[in-house]
């Protein structure tokens, strides 16, 4: 192995060290599934390794570790197994309240819920606009589709995403009626 060789496996190494855990939360917010979100960085950081020699500027690599970690969540929504699995079921592994008092856990769970009610595009939109802060142009470059595109799927998404929170909300009340 030359040291240039050596040279990339090292900045890759501090890149994938540095970058693991904002890409985990950014798979997650896609996903909604903790284990699923960490496969998917695997799986991004494998892609981003193979092309490593290759990405020319090392200090722009996170925008592009991005695109590959949401192509390879895309690869993955397309596989029939998943097509087949239903996510929307009881979660039997939820928080004690009394672990729990501020009900953090709460919101972080009825917000990934919400989430995951979305259709994956709308859902892609919504977390790579308003979470990750890319603009309008860096999203459709990202999702690979127009300018108009994306102002429309992240217009579906919000509303179809308010409509999710509302719905939770008031499934919320019932249960604290009760």
């Amino acid at each position: 192995m030359s040291p240039r060789d050596r040279s990339d496996d090292e900045r890759f190494h501090v890149f994938a060290t540095r970058s693991t855990a904002s890409l985990t939360r950014l798979a997650y917010l896609l996903c909604g599934d903790q284990h699923l979100a960490h496969d998917l960085v695997q799986t991004c950081l494998i892609r981003l390794y193979q092309a490593w020699p290759k990405v020319r500027d090392k200090d722009a690599a996170d925008p592009y570790a991005r695109k590959v970690l949401l192509r390879c969540w895309l690869n993955e929504r397309r596989r029939p197994w998943r097509r087949a699995e239903s996510q929307d079921g009881h979660v039997p592994d939820t928080p004690a309240p009394e672990r729990d008092p501020a009900g953090v856990m709460h919101q972080k769970e009825v917000i990934r819920v919400a989430l995951a009610k979305l259709p994956p595009r709308q859902r892609a939109a919504v977390v790579l606009r308003y979470w990750s802060q890319h603009t309008v142009t860096e999203t459709a470059t990202i999702l690979r589709c127009s300018e108009g595109n994306v102002k429309s799927q992240s217009a579906r998404g919000l509303a179809a995403l308010r409509a999710a929170l509302a719905g939770l909300d008031a499934e919320a009340l019932k249960e604290l009626k009760s």
